[in-house]
Order: structure tokens, then sequence, then C-alpha cells
């Protein structure tokens, strides 16, 4: 399953992540590792920022490059935004600890999932940014693996602004 979005602005990118979060919360998900992939300036981050004031989170949202992870605490459950992009091996990433991250209650935001090489895990949340023209838009892709499929279309079936295609 894949659905395409186009995001307009930085504004529309955090309320696309705004959107995903509320959806995932009221839809009972507790756990999730979601890939963010695009290019540098793709809006990565930006939308790492509205996903976590969808949680509730009122705060700055760092870019995590040089920590590779910053841990927010939320009443019932953890997000991790996790930078991968300075790894330069994927055996690094034993280093970081984050199958010790992988728990019930846990939501990971993964940008450059690729720098995990072959460690990919199958049940996850791609979404690719894409510089759409010029300016400031960007286009969002969904792609679910493993039991995603189902989930993105009952979240779909909750809040159809999560599957609306532009062209």
């Amino acid at each position: 399953m894949s659905d395409a979005r186009l995001l307009e602005c930085a504004a529309a990118t955090v309320e696309a992540g705004r959107q995903l979060a509320t959806a995932v919360h009221s839809s009972g998900i507790d756990r999730a590792v979601i890939y963010l992939r695009g290019d540098l300036g793709a809006g990565k981050t930006t939308f790492a920022r509205g996903f976590l004031a969808g949680c509730g989170h009122a705060g700055r949202v760092p870019s995590p490059t040089y920590t590779l992870i910053e841990p927010y605490e939320f009443e019932d459950f953890m997000v991790y935004h996790i930078d991968l992009y300075r790894l330069a091996e994927p055996t690094e990433v034993d280093d970081l600890g984050l199958a010790e991250l992988d728990t019930p209650a846990s939501i990971m935001l993964i940008e450059w999932p690729e720098r995990l090489g072959g460690l990919l895990p199958p049940e996850r949340l791609a979404i690719r940014f894409a510089f759409a023209g010029g300016g400031a838009a960007r286009r969002a892709t969904l792609d679910g693996g493993g039991t995603w499929p189902a989930r993105l279309r009952s979240l779909q079936e909750r809040d159809p602004a999560l599957g609306e295609t532009h062209a």
C-alpha cells in the first residue's frame, strides 16, 4: 500500500506529522517503527516536530543529527527521534542500543534508515519525502511493511486526510 500527499509548505509538513501521531495514538497503536526517508532538507525533522506535537510535546524539537537519539517521554509511551545520518557502517547501530528501545509503548522515528543496511525490520511504516517543484513544497509517500498496510487502512478510515492523494 502506498499513498502520496503533497505538502505545500513547512506548516503542512508539521500538520501531516501531527495528524499521523493523533491517528496512531487514537487507534491504540502503542509500538511502531516509522522510517523518515529523503534528501537533506526534504522535511524529515519538520515532520517529526509535528508528530511529537501531535503526541503532546510542546517544547523544542532539535534535530538529532549530533545526539543521534532524542527521547521524548509521555504519560503512557516513549517516542525516540533517531537520526542515523552520521553512521558510516550498519554495525555502528549495535552501539546505539536501538533493539532495547523497540519495546511495547515505544515509537521510533528513524531518519536515514537506509544506514541500517540489512537490519531493516519488515514491520515498519516508511515515509519518503521528496522535493516537489520549487519552493517549500514536498511530496510525502507512505508505504507500510508487515502489518502496516492494514494499519494504514484503519488509520485512514479514522482520519481520511492521512490518505489524501494530491496531484
